[in-house]
């Protein structure tokens, strides 16, 4: 596979969102699902869109899922999808799957289109039923534009536990044409995937088929999205859906197109803004943690590593109280089920080292303290046992995490 693209190659747009691409439309408005907050949303293109999807591996799935990959099977193409938030429609039995069938109707059916033309996603309360009267009453009143109130409007009804929206735009040229891509997101807790943990939603105008835009997908999402921990659950309903309806009018991307690097560089850079604005939105979260692991024989042991430091609750707490214990991190190392050497490992917070070659060394307890009380961390561990790196994100455990998952349902 080619390798990635420098990312000179790739600008951020500030305030980008999931309808920076051209052709997308979306809406959010409040079904009374929640009290008082939006809880429907949809995401809509009129040109039929390539699709792709990533699904949690967690045995347990929700009836979306199995719905939305219906839909994908038929053709490959969507016309877009339709959400819901305070009810996860999981471990709803029968019911829940017609349920799910109906949302999909009724959206695809306020667009004139067939059934499968939408994809469905629910988040929420696991074991509850849908209130379809509200989910159809919800969906009459979506009025998909083009604009960045209704792209906000979006990104709040999909929200959850989540304190704030999750979007991000970058753009790029592939064969001389301005390639944008946008992308939203939900997740706060019970986020510890396997494959994609999460609602994750990502636009573009670029024209690719399907096949091509799902072996991009799931060639960056180990790097990205399966990178985040914030409390080491994985969920039943999430899932990364992609859509690309070809509005930019470059040549069909594949892997033997001289450009293809830039496209897969373009949407791993929209999938890991989203996973870290995902860690750092954790459940009471106040801090952004970000581990690197170097020097190892394989990225994947790399990454598994990092993933174990980030997300032991040991490290995550020593973040929270700004405290430099690196004791806390070796150990996470030790349980990993990776092997190394100890003796030739270095932990350092930022810049400051703390463990050099296997040996404690002396450091300002002061400087340390007051890195480790940025909102955004780094712990740089090194090895040499190899050539390969890992990063994995995660965030503080507070208080504030008890306190919301303690009364979730309330």
């Amino acid at each position: 596979m080619n390798t990635l693209q420098p990312v000179e190659e790739i600008k951020q747009i500030q305030e980008g969102n999931i309808l920076m691409p051209k052709g997308f439309k979306a809406s959010g408005a409040h079904a009374g699902l929640r009290y008082s907050k939006k809880d429907i949303g949809i995401i809509y293109t009129e040109t039929a869109a390539s699709s792709a999807a990533v699904y949690t591996q967690n045995v347990v799935q929700a009836a979306p899922i199995n719905v939305t990959k219906d839909s994908i099977a038929v053709t490959g193409k969507l016309h877009g999808i339709v959400v819901n938030s305070a009810c996860a429609n999981a471990c709803t039995g029968e019911q829940g799957l017609k349920d799910a069938i109906e949302m999909r109707k009724l959206a695809a059916q306020k667009f004139g289109l067939e059934d499968h033309s939408f994809a469905v996603a629910s988040t929420g309360v696991i074991g509850e039923f849908m209130e379809m009267d509200k989910i159809k009453n919800g969906i009459d009143l979506l009025e998909p534009t083009d604009t960045a109130e209704a792209a906000e409007d979006f990104g709040t009804a999909i929200l959850t536990t989540d304190i704030v929206t999750k979007s991000c735009g970058y753009e790029t040229f592939i064969d001389g044409k301005c390639v944008k891509m946008g992308g939203a997101a939900k997740g706060s807790g019970m986020i510890h995937p396997n494959m994609a943990t999460m609602l994750g939603f990502i636009t573009t105008d670029a024209v690719i088929e399907p096949n091509d835009l799902q072996e991009a997908l799931s060639s960056i999402t180990n790097d990205t999205f399966n990178q985040i921990t914030v409390d080491g659950d994985c969920s039943t309903n999430d899932m990364v859906l992609v859509l690309a309806n070809g509005a930019a009018r470059n040549e069909p991307l594949t892997n033997t197109h001289p450009e293809w690097s830039v496209f897969l560089e373009l949407l791993k850079q929209t999938s890991e803004n989203l996973a870290k604005q995902i860690a750092k939105d954790g459940e009471g979260a106040t801090k952004l943690i970000e581990v690197n692991v170097h020097g190892m024989n394989s990225k994947q042991d790399s990454q598994m590593m990092a993933k174990t430091i980030v997300g032991s609750n040991l490290v995550k707490t020593a973040a929270f109280g700004a405290d430099a214990n690196w004791g806390r991190i070796i150990a996470a190392m030790g349980r990993s089920g990776v092997g190394f050497q100890p003796e030739q490992t270095t932990i350092s917070f930022g810049e400051i080292i703390v463990l050099k070659d296997g040996e404690p060394i002396q450091f300002s307890e002061e400087d340390a303290k007051a890195y480790l009380e940025n909102e955004s961390i780094i712990i740089n561990v090194y090895l040499k046992d190899g050539n390969e790196s890992g990063t994995a994100w995660g965030c503080d455990l507070t208080y504030d995490y008890v306190k919301i998952n303690g009364s979730y349902r309330s």
